[in-house]
């Protein structure tokens, strides 16, 4: 029996136990042996991670899919993990030894840290699992993997060594993210670009054979910088080919103010004439585009500061390499100065000998790493790299031909822009905590790369044998003693960049390289569902990975989900407060209500504006459903086994089957489409308009009726209708759904696996008539069903006789709130010019249309009375006759005033809107808040001026 009062609390545990302890979502299940796969991998969350709302939104899509196919027979596979997540773990394992006041990482050693590690992802490594759990996720939790698990591991390194190899990795010195907090090269998706008030300092650069003379422009040159401190790394000065100012001066070279450095001036169509002075200081080893400039011109790469960002100055031969005697002093006087204090202390210094013009306000953005807040740093190292392009070639051609298409498409024009403009992938980072790089150095530094240590030690001592630094006996020994080659080759300490494991992770997952009985029937996967901030870091690097080891793409569909921001369109971060937590969503309205909200609102390519009062208003659905539920049952609605709902006599159980083979149609296409947000509007609309305010309360006169045939029927088809929308709406809100099937539908079994409304599904005949011999309770099988074809069907007769007592009561009832006309005053209805059908339905529902419209009572007339408002329903005359019901100059100049509040509102917005100023610099989400008040006031004008005619053609 239902209980009275919905509570989500209550059921959620329960049917997370139910299933888990079922095994329902395992993949393989023994009823799905010959079904068609469906893969899904799981973007896989940070082991350190908490469930917030893009996890929740990216998951519930997830979610729609996988319960809509596993209902449609499909062999489901939804593989879920968590990444070890590198920077993220290893400063909260640092900060928890700080905040016990243990030894640190470094008092520890390596072995002995990463053994706290482990401890800790074991103790607290689970907690987004069990919140995605929560959210309802129907994964396969038995094939739950983690990156740096066993079989993962193995797979990564094998990748590296057969890429390094193929010589697609390879160790360069090139500019990097440097985090001088963490000590380590981050990732672009790891830096955060924040608006800073700086300065932008305008310095004279003395030009060479010139005396130096601050008020005689020709002796100098002008160049505009946001970082001064840079300058002392500065090899070259760059304008545009094309700029009138400089073009005398290109070729020529000027003195480095402080330095002494002779450096050239060069030609660069970087240089951006309309931009500070129109001449810039080129620092290679310290500014992307300066890298690339000094590459171009083959410049010197100088630099200036240390792992921490101090300068580093003495004993730098790059630096100190050719300068003038005296150069040591200064260098000496600046050594190990932070740099932002050494950019006060240069400018100052700068300002002394005249060499600073002027400096003004500048704001900008500038890096900071997203964990550690510091300012990130363009820093020359050692790095190892992938060759990211050879490898983007494949992948970019995969989405060219089609093979994997994006949705929405206009996402695909951002995935090319990055590929065709890929960079090598730097792919090492100092850390402790990931994937150590399988390569070893020798005595003289040259490198070994291979899978084990002992292939290592091999390769290395054959090298130097051959190369008769040891000798045959010597490399025989080492060979076999571990003491005697002891320290003979040593590891490279870095690890790898997480997204290098994460690009593994459709083939990784399912066995690769060990075992290929899951990747040969999972792989490729069916969908990608992702965020767009993670294109190219993620999907991307998963597409050159897929097709270089599996040479197939990992997936034929990436559907882009737009972000969830706040109520007013803003974005959401902690700093403005505005942060929405799924799990206080959840605890509150219950994780059906937040799910179905979701879907509600994941138009494509629209972000989600997220309000609590919208999962409020979908947590009155789900009430709405319980009690419609809790009503066929105290009415004993219940289905026969025997039933065909195709055969139903009575007209308005067959508009019932009627509608739901259409709205099973609309929801089916709009999932298969991706389209979420139609597919919960078309399942919101026909539980609560058509079951729910119609078919119920048409049914109840019958239902409360003498016992019949009809009275029989009506029972049946209320039940099977409910059943309908049980399985409908399964995938959106599960935890509901469940709940009711158990308590209420005539089978045994789980919804989870009942198969969806037919025609839709993709039950094969085998797989059917292995339902129809299973044990019912057995939870491991679906149960034995009856099913019929009633998403094909279609009553046009029933549709017209039914659609028009609901359009005729919809238009009187928007008449009447139209007109303010009291719920107490009954009006009487006059159908115009009526057809025969017109009348015999206008007989047969006389009682149910005038209780519903609120009507004193039906009559016929060849035209429609004076002081009447006219409606047209279904191309036929409804008139209310209203005069002495209402006052019609008062309705009028009522109207009037509110036509005018409308147009006033729309005038008041489009000025704003007109305002060029305002558009550019208000925040994005209170210009398109504008935007939304404008359509609103333009449909309540609409309907304003719709009432005013019919007014009108009442007077």
């Amino acid at each position: 029996m239902i209980e009275k009062n919905y509570q989500p609390a209550d059921i959620e545990d329960r049917m997370s136990i139910i299933w888990e302890d079922s095994r329902a979502f395992n993949a393989g299940r023994p009823d799905r042996r010959d079904a068609k796969p469906f893969t899904i991998v799981i973007p896989p969350p940070n082991v350190t991670g908490s469930l917030h709302m893009g996890h929740a939104l990216n998951n519930t899509l997830q979610d729609i899919l996988c319960r809509f196919e596993r209902m449609r027979g499909r062999d489901v596979l939804w593989q879920p993990g968590t990444d070890h997540a590198g920077i993220a773990t290893q400063m909260v394992v640092e900060r928890q030894l700080m905040e016990r006041q243990q030894p640190g990482r470094r008092e520890l050693g390596r072995d002995k840290f990463l053994d706290r590690v482990w401890e800790w992802k074991a103790e607290s490594g689970g907690v987004i699992i069990n919140q995605l759990k929560r959210l309802g996720a129907s994964c396969d939790w038995s094939r739950e993997r983690f990156t740096m698990d066993e079989g993962l591991s193995r797979a990564v390194v094998k990748v590296f060594v057969e890429l390094y190899r193929q010589g697609l990795i390879y160790k360069d010195k090139r500019l990097v993210n440097w985090d001088p907090k963490l000590l380590t090269a981050i990732s672009d998706l790891e830096v955060q670009q924040i608006e800073v008030k700086g300065s932008l300092w305008y310095l004279r650069y003395p030009l060479e054979g010139k005396t130096f003379n601050p008020g005689d422009p020709a002796t100098f040159i002008v160049v505009a910088t946001t970082r001064p401190e840079t300058m002392l790394g500065d090899t070259a000065v760059a304008v545009h080919p094309d700029d009138e100012r400089y073009r005398h001066l290109i070729g020529k070279h000027v003195i480095l103010p402080l330095v002494g450095r002779r450096i050239p001036i060069v030609a660069d169509e970087y240089s951006d004439p309309e931009k500070g002075s129109g001449a810039v200081k080129v620092t290679p080893a310290h500014d992307f585009n300066d890298f690339e400039i000094g590459r171009r011109h083959n410049l010197p790469q100088v630099s200036v500061l240390n792992q921490e960002g101090a300068l580093a100055l003495v004993g730098n031969e790059d630096y100190l390499r050719g300068l003038p005697e005296g150069a040591l002093q200064f260098a000496e006087e600046f050594d190990g100065v932070d740099r932002f204090a050494a950019r006060r202390q240069i400018v100052a210094r700068m300002e002394d000998f005249g060499f600073v013009e002027r400096i003004e306000p500048n704001t900008h953005m500038v890096p900071h790493g997203d964990r550690s807040g510091t300012v990130i740093e363009p820093y020359l190292t050692d790095q190892w790299y992938v060759d990211a392009k050879t490898l983007a070639q494949p992948a970019i051609a995969a989405v060219r031909s089609g093979t994997t298409a994006f949705v929405p498409k206009n996402w695909e024009k951002t995935y090319f822009e990055w590929m065709e403009n890929i960079q090598p992938w730097c792919i090492s980072r100092q850390l402790w905590w990931g994937h150590q790089i399988p390569a070893w150095y020798g005595p003289d530094g040259k490198v070994f790369v291979a899978e084990t240590e002992e292939e290592a030690i091999s390769h290395a001592l054959g090298y130097y044998v051959e190369q008769e630094v040891i000798t045959p006996e010597q490399g025989r020994e080492m060979a076999l003693d571990r003491n005697k080659r002891a320290g003979f080759i040593t590891r490279d300490e870095d690890v790898l960049d997480t997204w290098f494991s994460s690009a593994l992770w459709p083939f990784s997952t399912l066995g690769w390289p060990d075992d290929d009985a899951d990747l040969k029937r999972y792989y490729p996967t069916d969908v990608l569902v992702t965020g767009f901030d993670i294109i190219f870091f993620w999907v991307a690097r998963m597409m050159m990975m897929g097709l270089h080891f599996m040479k197939e793409v990992p997936f034929p569909t990436v559907y882009i989900h737009a972000l969830v921001r706040d109520e007013k369109g803003a974005k959401m971060s902690k700093s403005k407060g505005n942060v929405i937590d799924p799990l206080h969503l959840i605890d509150e309205f219950g994780a059906d209500a937040l799910r179905f909200t979701l879907a509600a609102m994941a138009a494509q390519g629209r972000d989600i504006k997220l309000a609590a009062s919208r999962v409020e208003g979908y947590r009155n659905f789900a009430t709405k459903l319980w009690n419609a539920c809790r009503f066929a049952e105290m009415n004993a609605c219940a289905v026969p086994a025997d039933l065909d709902p195709t055969k139903a006599t009575q007209t308005l159980n067959r508009w019932i089957v009627h509608e739901t083979a259409s709205a099973a149609r609309e929801v089916t296409e709009a999932i298969e489409a991706y389209r979420f947000n139609d597919a919960a509007g078309a399942i919101y609309r026909f539980v609560w308009n058509v079951y729910c305010d119609w078919y119920l309360e048409l049914a109840k006169p019958v239902l409360l009726g003498e016992e019949g045939a009809a009275k029989a029927e009506t029972r049946a088809m209320v039940a099977w209708a409910r059943d309908e929308i049980l399985k409908l709406l399964h995938p959106f809100m599960p935890f509901i759904t469940e709940e009711l099937w158990g308590v209420t539908a005539r089978r045994d079994g789980l919804l989870a696996l009942a198969p969806w409304p037919r025609k839709a599904a993709t039950f094969t005949p085998e797989q059917l008539a292995l339902m129809a011999t299973t044990v019912p309770n057995d939870p491991m099988m679906p149960p034995p069903m009856v099913e019929f074809e009633t998403s094909e069907f279609a009553d046009p007769e029933a549709e017209a006789e039914i659609g028009w007592v609901v359009d005729l009561v919809t238009a009187i009832r928007s008449v009447r709130a139209e007109m303010n006309i009291a719920p107490a005053t009954l009006t009487p209805l006059v159908l115009s010019g009526a057809s025969a059908k017109t009348r015999e339905r206008a007989s047969r529902w006389s009682d149910v249309v005038k209780r519903m419209a609120r009507l004193a009572d039906i009559s016929f007339a060849d035209h429609p009375p004076e002081g009447s408002v006219q409606l047209l329903v279904r191309g036929e005359v409804a008139a209310l006759p209203l005069k002495g019901l209402i006052d019609f100059s008062a309705e009028k100049a009522r109207l009037d005033k509110e036509l005018a509040k409308a147009d006033a509102e729309i005038k008041r917005i489009d000025a704003k809107l007109a305002n060029e100023k305002f558009v550019a610099n208000a925040p994005e989400e209170i210009v398109e808040e504008e935007r939304e008040k404008r359509e609103a006031a333009l449909a309540r004008r609409a309907k304003i001026l719709e009432a005013m005619q019919r007014l009108k053609s009442a007077t």
